[in-house]
């Protein structure tokens, strides 16, 4: 018999309404998974004391009758999360020995709701990359090997909360999604990744990347509990000035798996040249198993799409030179040691250069350029006109009847790790290639694992919904999902 940590959130929840299981039992068999699985590096500050306290009172609460979808259950944070009394680097050696003394609104609401937290998980130092490679704790590693039994990446920048929840470590993960780094990773290891609306969870508490992109949101096993984990993250918040006052559904009520009557969109500019035929094939299906469940398949055009990769990274490094720059080593974090004579000036340079990773050093100086006096129209303002229009494509489609679109997750399966050229950065750039039209439009997406690629790794399709409309998205989802009928584990080796 299986573990209880390979439980969905779902079934967890009825098994410890139920009384079948415990709170503390559920959590012991994910810390006792966790200890056995440091070859991941999924898991990069374990707090297995607090895990333990938050379970005894999710039992007592459920005992209590007072219990919601979400109490008992044992979540991972990713670190860019701030978390009162743990620490928080964003995977960043600057911020080394920073332990926030403040809970973001995010973890806030989730231990409000009675889940447990096991630990902090390993990212993309702040957040920048497609890899997990540019981390100050090391590589995080995907449960699935490639045919040839080489390591590959759990995807980036929330490629620990991916591998944690693909290896059955917990049974949901906190991401955050920039330009695609929930719904990426979570193609890459078969799992579910959302990104809400921007808007639609409060990013006070959340170390910044770019703030007119970030957005937080639910990494899972399913669709169901994406949903159910949903609920519990999101709020209107009025710390933060983004937040959006809309109120919260019951996500999971929403759940028919009917989607008749649905139209979705298959936009004609990502079929992309060099796309491979796993993943055109698996499009084509995907298509097809949502007409046979009763949508309506319209061809559409996204006519801005081919400008959305180089819009996005000019507007995110500026927003991350202006974000970034608050870390100096002078209040906290990390400070260079200083040689005699050495002033503010070499504090600042030395801190800056021996704190921020090689590719969070490239985006700060790509932001500082395209924001210089000489460059801020040619490049900045140009870019921001070209989200409009990007944000105008959808709003057209969306005025058109189109109820979500269809596209693939990524532009291939997952790749051995260290096979990403740092020289050429573009190449990992080009990961984001589905995926950053919605940032810079706001609006919700969903990965979801439909299929296998040639060598049996996974492969995952992306919904994109309509504003504030996660409902009904995460119902079209649920459809796919129901049709694909995706099971399959990694073979177990860590």
């Amino acid at each position: 018999m299986s573990g209880p940590n390979r439980l969905t959130i779902a079934q967890a929840r009825d098994a410890l309404a139920k009384g079948d299981l415990s709170a503390v039992e559920l959590t012991d068999a994910c810390l006792d998974e966790i200890a056995g699985a440091g070859a991941l590096n999924a898991f990069v500050h374990d707090t297995p004391d607090m895990a333990r306290q938050m379970a005894r009172a999710a039992d007592a609460r459920i005992r209590s009758g007072d219990a919601t979808a979400m109490t008992g259950i044992p979540v991972g944070i990713k670190d860019v999360f701030c978390v009162r009394g743990v620490p928080s680097q964003a995977a960043s050696r600057i911020l080394e020995g920073f332990t926030p003394e403040y809970e973001s609104t995010v973890t806030q609401n989730l231990w409000d709701a009675g889940a447990v937290m096991l630990g902090k998980l390993n990212m993309d130092e702040f957040a920048m990359g497609s890899t997990n490679e540019a981390s100050c704790y090391g590589r995080a590693v995907n449960p699935w090997k490639g045919a040839d039994g080489r390591e590959l990446t759990p995807g980036g920048s929330s490629g620990g909360s991916a591998a944690a929840v693909a290896a059955d470590l917990c049974l949901g993960a906190t991401g955050t999604d920039t330009g695609g780094s929930i719904r990426q990773p979570a193609a890459f290891t078969g799992t579910v990744g959302l990104r809400p609306t921007y808007g639609r969870v409060s990013r006070w508490g959340v170390i910044a990347y770019a703030s007119s992109l970030d957005q937080a949101g639910p990494m899972t096993r399913t669709v169901r509990d994406a949903a159910i984990m949903l609920g519990a993250m999101a709020s209107v918040d009025p710390q933060d000035s983004t937040s959006a006052d809309v109120p919260v559904p019951d996500y999971e009520s929403l759940l028919t798996g009917d989607i008749r009557g649905k139209r979705i969109g298959i936009p004609r500019e990502y079929r992309i040249e060099g796309m491979p035929d796993d993943i055109a094939a698996l499009w084509d299906k995907g298509a097809e198993m949502l007409r046979d469940a009763g949508a309506e398949i319209v061809d559409i055009s996204l006519p801005h799409t081919k400008y959305a990769l180089p819009a996005y990274y000019v507007i995110a490094p500026a927003e991350a030179s202006s974000n970034l720059a608050r870390y100096d080593g002078v209040r906290y974090g990390r400070r260079a040691r200083l040689e005699q004579g050495d002033g503010i000036v070499e504090m600042y340079e030395k801190t800056r250069a021996q704190g921020f990773g090689p590719e969070v050093q490239r985006r700060i100086m790509i932001g500082t350029y395209v924001l210089s006096a000489g460059f801020y129209d040619a490049y900045y303002n140009r870019a921001r006109k070209v989200r409009a229009l990007i944000r105008r494509d959808f709003d057209t489609a969306h005025a058109d009847g189109i109820d979500a679109i269809l596209t693939p997750t990524t532009p291939s399966a997952a790749f051995p790790l260290g096979t990403m050229d740092q020289s050429d950065p573009v190449a990992m750039y080009l990961q984001d290639v589905f995926t950053v039209t919605l940032n810079l439009a706001g609006l919700p997406g969903i990965s979801v694992p439909v299929g296998q690629d040639s060598q049996g790794l996974p492969l995952g399709l992306q919904l994109i919904g309509r504003p504030f409309q996660e409902g009904d998205l995460l119902n079209q989802a649920l459809a796919l999902e129901q049709a694909a009928g995706f099971v399959v584990k990694p073979d177990r080796w860590w």
